[in-house]
C-alpha cells in the first residue's frame, strides 16, 4: 500500500481571497543547501542600515517578514508567504466557507488584479469583472502593497462595508464600488435536468468533498431517468484541491488510468496521479468511503460535453485535459486560463507557511497547460456576438509567469511582460490607430449593454451549443481569431 504523502498542494489560480490546498508529497530533507555567505552579508548590512537610519523605528519582525514576502513574490505570481491569518484562511477555505468578498486576485505591475469573481458572492453581485485593476482599498492605495497585505485589507467581519476603487479597460474614469463583506459559502456542485434525458452538472470550485458531492448529484440525475447526454460545466471554476480534480475525472474514466502527472526539480515533485482511491480520497477517508465506486456505472459511458472558458483554471484544466486526452468528452467553449503549475504549502512554524511553486503538471498525453490552457475541441464564444467578458486575464498575462516547457525559448524560467508603455507604443498612429481605438470603444460599449451571463439558464448560448452536439445537431462554432483574421484579408 502506498505511503500517504505529507504536506499540501495548492492548484488554485492565485493567492488571494480564496486559496485552495490538497495533499502533497514533500519529504523533509536532511541536507540543506549551502548558504550564499556574501549575499547574506549584504542582506545583514541592509537590515542594519534600515534599523539605524530609517525615518522611524522599524520592528525587527516586520523587516524579516517583508524580506521573506519579497523573496517569494519575486519568483512567480503564485508563490507567497502566508502569515498566521492567511495560513488559517487557507485551511478553512477548502471546507467551502470563508470570509471575504468572493474574488480571486493576483498581482500585476504592483497592483492587485482581479482574476475572477466567484459567482453568487458580494463581488459578483457588485459587477466586479475579470481583469479589473484594484487601485485603492478604502483610502489605501494598492500600488506597492504585497498581495497578502492587500488581502488583509479586504478581509473583515461579515456585514462590514468596504470600498474598492477600480480601473477598468475602456472606462474613462475609475469606478468606485462599495461592497459589504460576508461569509462566503460556496456550493461547489449544482445540477439539474436541462430537458428530459439531458443532465447538467456545474462545479464552481474544487473543494475537499467536491468529487463526493458531484457523485451524489450525478446519481440524483439518474434517479430521474436514464441520460442520453451530460454537460459538465467548468466555466469560471478557478481550481482548488488536486485530489478533487482527480476524483471528478475518475468518476467518468476507467479505473486506474492516468489523470495527471507532475514534474519538478526534485524527486518529491515527480508523481503520476491515477483514477484510483489512493489518489482521489481526501485524508481521513478510507476505502469504505470510495465515492467513485458508488457512482452509477452509466457515468463512464454517457455522452459527455465539458464546458470551459478563460476563467477555467488549474484543477478545472486537469479535469478537462484528462477527459480530452482519453477521448472521454468533447470540450466546448473558449481557451482556458492556462495555470499548469503546482504550489506546495510548506509550514515554517506552527502558524505560518510558504506557498511555493514546486512543479508543473501535465495531461495524460504529456501536454503542459502552463501559460497555454486547454484548447476546446469546438470553439464556441459566450454569445453569438462574442464573449461577454471582452477583457479576460489569463496566466500568460501575468508578469513573471512560469514558462511552458514545450515552448523552447525561456522554457526553464519565468516570463517577464513588457510594461504598459510598450503596449501603448504598439498601437498604430494616424487613422489606423484612431480606427483601432474606435473599434475597441465600440466593443466595450456593446459589452456594457449585455446582461450578465447566467450559466445554466435558457439564455446560456454555450450550453445550448453543447446540447446541440449531444443531440447530433449542428453546432455554431466560432472561427479561431487567427483564422478569422486571415479570412478577412
Amino acid at each position: 500500500m502506498r505511503k500517504l504523502p505529507v504536506g499540501w498542494i495548492s492548484v488554485g489560480v492565485v493567492a488571494g481571497i480564496l486559496v485552495s490546498l490538497g495533499v502533497s508529497a514533500v519529504a523533509q530533507r536532511d541536507q540543506r543547501p549551502t548558504l550564499p555567505l556574501e549575499e547574506l552579508r549584504q542582506l545583514s548590512a541592509v537590515f542594519g542600515v534600515i534599523k539605524e537610519n530609517y525615518v522611524e523605528p522599524v520592528d525587527d519582525r516586520k523587516l524579516i517578514t517583508e524580506a521573506i514576502t519579497g523573496m517569494l513574490s519575486g519568483l512567480d505570481p503564485h508563490s507567497a508567504y502566508l502569515d498566521a491569518d492567511a495560513f488559517r484562511d487557507l485551511r478553512v477555505s477548502t471546507q467551502g466557507e470563508f470570509g471575504g468578498l468572493g474574488i480571486e486576485v493576483g498581482q500585476e505591475d504592483g497592483f492587485v488584479k482581479v482574476v475572477s469573481p466567484i459567482e453568487d458572492t458580494p463581488a459578483s453581485r457588485a459587477g466586479i469583472k475579470s481583469g479589473d485593476l484594484i487601485v485603492k482599498i478604502d483610502d489605501k492605495a494598492t500600488k506597492g502593497l504585497s498581495l497578502n497585505d492587500a488581502v488583509k485589507l479586504m478581509r473583515g467581519k461579515p456585514k462590514t462595508p468596504i470600498t474598492l476603487t477600480i480601473v477598468r479597460k475602456n472606462e474613462a474614469k475609475p469606478l468606485v464600488i462599495t461592497l459589504v463583506r460576508d461569509v462566503i459559502q460556496v456550493q461547489s456542485v449544482k445540477s439539474k435536468m436541462i430537458e428530459p434525458g439531458y443532465g447538467y452538472l456545474r462545479l464552481t470550485q474544487f473543494q475537499d468533498r467536491s468529487g463526493e458531492n458531484l457523485v451524489k448529484h450525478l446519481n440524483a440525475l439518474y434517479a430521474k431517468g436514464n441520460l442520453k447526454g451530460l454537460v459538465l460545466d467548468l466555466r469560471n471554476d478557478p481550481g482548488g484541491v488536486l485530489h478533487g480534480a482527480v476524483g471528478v475525472s475518475a468518476t467518468f474514466l476507467p479505473p486506474r488510468v492516468l489523470v495527471t502527472s507532475t514534474d519538478g526539480r526534485n524527486a518529491d515533485s515527480k508523481h503520476k496521479f491515477l483514477a484510483a482511491p489512493e489518489d482521489y480520497l481526501p485524508r481521513g477517508m478510507g476505502r469504505m468511503d470510495d465515492y467513485v465506486a458508488q457512482a452509477v456505472p452509466e457515468a463512464k459511458k454517457v455522452p459527455l460535453v465539458v464546458l470551459v472558458n478563460g476563467g477555467s483554471a488549474s484543477a478545472s484544466e486537469i479535469v478537462a485535459g484528462a477527459l480530452q486526452d482519453h477521448k472521454r468528452a468533447t470540450i466546448i467553449g473558449t481557451q482556458s486560463f492556462g495555470k499548469g503549475s503546482v504550489q506546495t504549502i510548506l509550514p515554517i512554524s506552527e502558524t505560518t507557511a510558504i506557498k511555493l511553486t514546486t512543479a508543473r503538471y501535465f495531461t495524460p498525453s504529456g501536454r503542459s497547460i502552463q501559460a497555454k490552457g486547454i484548447t476546446p475541441d469546438i470553439l464556441v464564444e459566450e454569445t453569438p456576438d462574442g464573449d461577454v467578458s471582452s477583457v479576460r486575464l489569463r496566466e500568460a498575462d501575468l508578469n513573471r509567469h512560469l514558462s511552458n516547457p514545450k515552448d523552447g525559448e525561456g522554457a526553464t524560467g519565468v516570463v517577464t511582460k513588457p510594461d504598459a508603455g510598450a503596449d501603448r507604443a504598439a498601437v498604430p498612429g494616424g487613422k489606423a490607430g484612431a480606427d483601432k481605438l474606435s473599434a475597441e470603444k465600440a466593443e466595450a460599449d456593446k459589452a456594457k449593454d449585455r446582461k450578465p451571463l447566467e450559466f445554466g439558464s435558457a439564455e446560456d448560448y454555450q450550453l445550448q451549443q453543447a446540447l446541440n452536439h449531444l443531440k447530433g445537431l449542428p453546432v455554431a462554432a466560432a472561427k479561431p481569431k487567427d483564422d478569422a483574421a486571415k479570412a478577412g484579408k
